[in-house]
């Protein structure tokens, strides 16, 4: 019989030892229900009231005790590297302008592998490399976790 999860406690809220962990990739870390495979061969159901987007490090309360650590999957990635703190801004720009999903640090920026965008930022002079590790992009002003659901975007305003 399958583990069973219906809350998300957040990374670094409490100490504790998981019983196993499930590793995903940042696209399916945003979820409510869903049947999830375990490293050690067991399943958890989650199943969640809200969507909601799940990090490196967050623990999935099992029903009658005990935790499952959700770990960030190891992804191929692009990093960049800009010139300098401005050159970093527009780099930054120019990929949200895309709406791409971007992880942003003070000295580089990852993204998934692209060799359009790849071209287009060695173009406005960054450097770019390959990398693979996991991939936690910035949530965006649209993003919402809590008790009104998700907010779409629209482009005709």
């Amino acid at each position: 019989m399958p583990y069973r999860s219906t809350r998300v406690v957040k990374a670094g809220a409490v100490e504790t030892v998981s019983v196993d962990v499930v590793v995903l990739r940042h696209d399916e870390r945003h979820l409510r229900r869903k049947l999830l495979h375990l490293a050690h061969d067991d399943v958890v159901m989650l199943d969640l009231r809200e969507p909601v987007v799940l990090e490196h490090g967050d623990l999935l309360e099992l029903e009658g005790g005990g935790h499952i650590e959700v770990v960030a999957a190891e992804e191929p990635l692009l990093e960049i590297r800009a010139r300098d703190p401005v050159h970093r801004m527009e780099l930054c720009w120019h990929l949200g302008n895309r709406h791409l999903a971007a992880q942003i640090e003070e000295t580089r920026i990852l993204i998934e592998r692209d060799h359009v965008i790849e071209a287009m930022l060695r173009g406005l002079g960054a450097e770019v490399a390959e990398v693979i590790e996991p991939f936690q992009p910035v949530h965006g002003a649209y993003h919402h976790q809590g008790s009104h659901g998700r907010h779409g975007h629209r482009h005709d305003h």
